[in-house]
């Protein structure tokens, strides 16, 4: 039973004269099919991942257009199929998060734009610099720059970033220059309408082939000597061709205001917090008219200087809202100014912090230094009330909690209750007790919180997929074996090649964990080649079991490589795991060893077995739920169980015994039966007070009259 998006693929479907609802990125894909692409590609990963997650089970709609929609297996995968427009009349788009992915797609997408593109190209970049993103703080800006790039981000209002999906397509084949469209969560997830278009079928698609591959055409190859030409006309021609383009459609917007001594010039993105921010100096209503004149800058790259500088000429001064870091527009923007002579004083990072999300707070402190400097009539007294206001809760906030001398703990997101990874760091944590500490590789993926508490496991991350690579030069210098982990998704996404394949022709002696849990779980399991297949799924006879060992594809990849020692443990089993990493640590046995650890990802094995339970409860049918729990008056107190677990329903409360001031351990609802509490009391030689439930629905007679005679004996046992 996997997530369903049957509501929004109803959404794509819509046509002239129909009003879409709902999300940006939903509106996003369906501008994809109103411009007539062709193709679409990409690797999962939010904000974006719903743009892909929605095509791909939309494929019966997108087979009816003549789209082809490919999963891909990485950032790198997905640009290299943008290939096809560079020959082709085909309009290309492909998805991933940034800027982890564009940095994995940086070699595929630099040899996109030196020979150029012929069909229109455009890349959706999910991009966010505060603190809910999950990603290095650095700029897709970069690569825009780097290779020629246009790119695109637009106001967070549906109407117009569909429209620029439509535009960026026409712009990147008026300029040969491939388009990105870079998306902040917040865009992402925006709400709000705007009136459809019929999708158009390609011309050339899946139900109308070509009949003849194109000519060869050497200027078409990204391959020296033709690259020293390829970088002149990127410069001469492709540049001043988007230029025009972005003038003569008006992507930027130009929005008057009565203080015409002033400007405001600011990425698109932004845009609907800039004007919230002014509003609290009464600059701007709640319908975005601002009275300081604003330059939107839904192109920020490249950049038309004309329009820069007609806009900052005859003003007293320009701030430039930018963010992130560097201020790579701020900086444009200034060598335009000063070619021209033109002295209007600039702001920017000078007045706004150089790094992190501009939220409504961040703008409106910034905008107080601009206009005491450069506007002092402004009334700025609510906006710095509104500001103090905010700093005095703050304060307020840790004054009582000094006070009642207690801090708030830290809250990072942690393992989900009953995932099957979390056993696995138990028994690393108990094995690490037998052979001493060893030095541990950790990977992106859901495993990654295995650094939190209470493992605080791994030394290092350096990419999706490269744990195995990056202890390369730890390992020779190491008296004791190091660990790698990676996920199943890490595994197809880089880890096979970058890691696994370069261990063994070197004949490295290590240590590697894969996390085999059937799905890419981090960015919203979605299927993957070692993914259980759909009768595999629903043809289980007890779908209350793990359904991950039908799927072999990777014990049969690392047997083909040539992996010679090769362990596939059920992560639940923490004593089994406990004993096959000390294995694996201490074996006179050379080279790599790998452990597969496999465990169903526990949100994918609830949403395959809620349904069924419910149907069977439905019929009337007999329902067995296991159920953990502790026994108060066994527990001493002790909370190593804790320590070891970390599940978020193992937890304390007061102890029942008046004569004892520590409290017990608890197990509260929520729990999903995983047993991992009982394992690993059993693996650590632990307390004997967890006890295993079985909560019976739909009893048999016979059942409800044992029940009713245990019943009877337990009050007959109990004192009066």
């Amino acid at each position: 039973m996997e997530v369903s998006f049957s509501q929004e693929i109803k959404s794509l479907a819509l046509g002239q004269g129909d009003t879409f609802h709902g999300e940006g990125i939903l509106a996003i894909t369906k501008g994809l099919l109103q411009s007539g692409v062709a193709y679409v590609g990409g690797y999962q990963g939010a904000p974006v991942s719903h743009l892909l997650d929605v095509m791909v089970q939309a494929k019966p709609y997108m087979d009816q257009l003549g789209v082809h929609v490919e999963a891909c297996s990485n950032e790198a995968s997905a640009a290299a199929m943008l290939g096809a427009s560079i020959h082709y009349p085909l309009r290309g788009a492909v998805t991933w998060k940034s800027i982890v992915g564009t940095n994995v797609a940086a070699d595929a997408l630099s040899n996109l734009a030196s020979p150029g593109v012929t069909g229109g190209v455009l890349i959706v970049v999910g991009e966010d610099y505060g603190e809910g993103a999950s990603v290095i703080q650095e700029r897709s800006h970069a690569y825009a720059l780097k290779s020629c790039m246009v790119l695109l981000d637009p106001r967070p209002e549906l109407g117009k970033m569909v429209q620029m999906v439509e535009e960026g397509f026409r712009l990147s084949e008026a300029s040969n220059m491939p388009a990105m469209m870079e998306l902040r969560i917040r865009t992402c997830h925006v709400r709000g309408s705007f009136e459809c278009k019929d999708n158009i079928s390609p011309a050339v698609s899946t139900r109308h082939l070509m009949a003849e591959p194109a000519k060869f055409d050497y200027m078409k190859l990204a391959h020296p000597p033709v690259t020293f030409r390829q970088e002149k006309l990127k410069v001469e021609q492709r540049i001043p061709a988007a230029r025009q383009y972005i003038v003569e459609h008006k992507l930027n917007e130009l929005m008057d205001g009565p203080r015409q001594a002033l400007g405001i010039i600011v990425q698109g993105g932004i845009y609907n917090a800039l004007i919230r921010a002014l509003q609290q100096f009464g600059l701007a209503d709640a319908f975005g008219n601002s009275e300081i004149p604003l330059l939107v800058l839904n192109v920020t790259y490249p950049l038309v200087p004309e329009q820069v500088a007609e806009f900052a000429l005859n003003k007293r001064a320009v701030l430039v809202v930018e963010e992130g870091q560097p201020e790579y527009i701020e900086q444009e923007i200034a060598t335009f100014l000063r070619r021209r002579d033109i002295n209007t004083a600039l702001h920017g990072k000078d007045m706004l912090p150089s790094g992190g999300e501009y939220n409504v707070e961040t703008l409106t402190a910034g905008l107080v230094a601009f206009l005491a400097k450069h506007a002092s009539d402004v009334d700025s007294t609510s906006a710095r009330a509104w500001l103090q206001g905010n700093g005095e809760r703050r304060t307020a906030a840790a004054q009582q909690l000094a006070q009642a001398e207690t801090t708030l703990p830290t809250r990072p997101p942690g393992f989900c209750i009953g995932c099957p990874e979390r056993p696995v760091f138990s028994a690393l944590k108990l094995a690490q007790q037998d052979v001493g500490p060893v030095h541990i590789a950790a990977d992106i993926g859901c495993h990654a919180f295995g650094t939190f508490e209470p493992f605080s496991f791994g030394h290092s991350i350096l990419g999706y997929g490269m744990s195995l690579a990056s202890r390369a030069g730890v390992s020779p210098m190491m008296q004791r074996r190091t660990l790698s982990i990676m996920g199943d998704g890490g595994f197809w996404h880089n880890g096979l090649l970058t890691g696994v394949q370069s261990a063994l022709f070197n004949g490295d002696d290590a240590v590697l964990m894969i996390f085999k849990n059937g799905y890419t779980s981090a960015t919203g399991t979605q299927d993957i080649i070692s993914t259980p297949s759909h009768a595999a799924k629903d043809g289980a006879e007890d779908k209350s079991t793990s359904i991950v060992h039908t799927n072999q594809a990777i014990e049969n990849t690392l047997r083909g490589m040539g992996v010679q020692w090769l362990r596939t443990v059920h992560t639940y089993e923490v004593a089994e795991m406990r004993k096959t990493l000390n294995e694996a640590f201490t074996t006179e046995v050379g080279g790599l060893k790998v452990i597969v650890a496999e465990g169903e990802c526990q949100l994918e094995r609830q949403r395959r077995i809620k349904p069924w339970i419910a149907s069977l409860l439905k019929k009337g049918e007999r329902v067995v739920r296991v159920k953990y729990g502790v026994d108060e008056d066994v527990c001493t107190g002790d909370h190593a169980c804790i320590r070891l677990s970390g599940c978020p329903t193992l937890t304390l409360k007061d102890n029942p015994d008046p004569l004892k001031v520590d409290p017990v351990a608890t197990v509260i609802d929520g729990c999903v039966g995983c047993g991992l509490c009982g394992a690993n009391a059993h693996a650590a030689t632990l307390c004997p007070s967890f006890y295993r439930a079985e909560v019976i629905q739909n009893p048999k007679w016979h059942e409800r009259l044992l029940g009713s005679l245990r019943a009877a004996f337990v009050r007959v046992l109990q004192p009066a």
